[in-house]
């Protein structure tokens, strides 16, 4: 990519330049997933939308060692032809990039004026979170995956999720009328959206995530068909505020988050209500996430404790069904023996490689047979570029490639 086609950073472009900026340069609530906008919005979300801290804690931090290595040369074969890791991470909108071999840093760029210390949104990457400290209490037979939603939440007897079950959730075989088109106005992702305070709502909207939430209306037969909707995401938090009386950012934070040793605090966005949005709204930093995905790949471990239980790895990595992932067309061609278990991405390859994805190009990568982990955040113009997503997915898997 020449540089005159390198992608504009928020400097470049000019956004919240100025006191105040002008007028066309504002990010605000309402633009803020828009691009180019979210150049800037990404990085600044608690600028923009309330927020609720996921405290690291007081431990002291967990210095991750470093052994750099240029890996940006590494060649692959792109959608478009032969490509570099290099011209994937330009190409692609990179704000982030960061890559650990068997828990040493190896690689750790920023770009679009991202620092070590920047909270980024994760997007979806929020629902491996949220999947995994789900595992933490069904280890301790506080949530039971068989039971259905209404037993812990009972606010949801009716509609989409009256006679669903946990595992469902966690599977994302619930059958609800959800569509999760970004782009569209009258979708449900978008109605989502206003309700939780991430768009400007409309005449007639309905605010608060739970509220809406009840209002979803059933599809079909559960469990049959993988069905990517975000709602699922948000109700499986729901249940786990219930069982423990515990709001989910101080959740995530007393089970997960201050046992990583992290650098940063992480926070999560809120609606007016204050319920946090477990499948999207987590901010955390590079580098942090990337221990959380170190201690998925050491089963649950770290820093010499047992954060998640091994048994819930293992199931999340080796359990997953490839019969309802079979419905999902662009997913089958590029993972033909894939399926989405316990709210990871999982692509069925000889490696056992799993991931958590988000929107714009948010990544989480973790390979268990290189022991390689890798995260990248990015700003990227459409929600789901499936050019750029297939070219970072091959990047990803080359680098895992040359490093084992």
């Amino acid at each position: 990519m020449s540089a005159s086609a390198r992608p504009r950073t928020a400097e470049e472009l000019g956004l919240m330049r100025g006191f105040p900026p002008p007028e066309d340069k504002l990010v605000t609530a309402a633009n803020f997933q828009d691009a180019p906008y979210n150049r800037w919005a990404f990085q600044h979300i608690s600028n923009l939308l309330p927020t609720a801290l996921i405290s690291r804690g007081e431990v002291p931090i967990d210095q991750l060692p470093r052994a750099d290595q240029n890996l940006g040369e590494i060649r692959y074969a792109g959608v478009n032809g032969p490509t570099t890791v290099t011209e994937m991470l330009e190409r692609t909108y990179t704000d982030g990039f960061l890559v650990l071999r068997d828990g040493v840093i190896v690689t750790e760029s920023y770009f679009n004026g991202m620092r070590p210390d920047t909270r980024h949104l994760l997007m979806s990457i929020s629902k491996s979170l949220t999947g995994t400290l789900a595992g933490i209490f069904v280890a301790r037979g506080l949530l039971d995956p068989a039971a259905t939603v209404p037993t812990y939440v009972p606010e949801l007897r009716h509609g989409a999720y009256g006679d669903a079950t946990v595992q469902h959730l966690l599977d994302m075989t619930a059958s609800v009328v959800f569509n999760e088109d970004y782009a569209d106005p009258t979708s449900e992702i978008q109605r989502q959206d206003r309700a939780t305070g991430w768009r400007v709502p409309r005449e007639g909207d309905i605010l608060g995530n739970y509220h809406f939430i009840p209002t979803l209306k059933k599809a079909g037969e559960h469990g049959r068909v993988f069905q990517y909707c975000s709602a699922d995401t948000d109700v499986l938090g729901w249940i786990l505020e219930k069982i423990t009386g515990t709001p989910f950012p101080d959740l995530l934070s007393l089970e997960i988050w201050a046992k990583l040793s992290a650098e940063h605090d992480a926070y999560s966005t809120v609606d007016r209500y204050g319920a946090a949005l477990p499948d999207g709204g987590i901010c955390t930093t590079l580098r942090d996430l990337a221990r959380f995905g170190q201690m998925i790949l050491q089963q649950g471990q770290y820093n010499g404790q047992s954060i998640v239980p091994s048994s819930w790895i293992q199931q999340t990595r080796h359990q997953g069904d490839n019969g309802p992932w079979r419905h999902a067309a662009w997913w089958t061609a590029v993972y033909p023996r894939g399926s989405y278990h316990n709210q990871f991405w999982h692509t069925g390859d000889e490696h056992g490689r799993f991931f958590g994805w988000g929107i714009h190009g948010q990544h989480l990568w973790i390979d268990p047979e290189t022991k390689v982990v890798i995260v990248k955040f990015s700003t990227g113009p459409d929600a789901v570029d499936r050019t750029m997503l297939l070219d970072t997915l091959r990047g990803m898997a080359a680098i895992s490639e040359a490093l084992g």
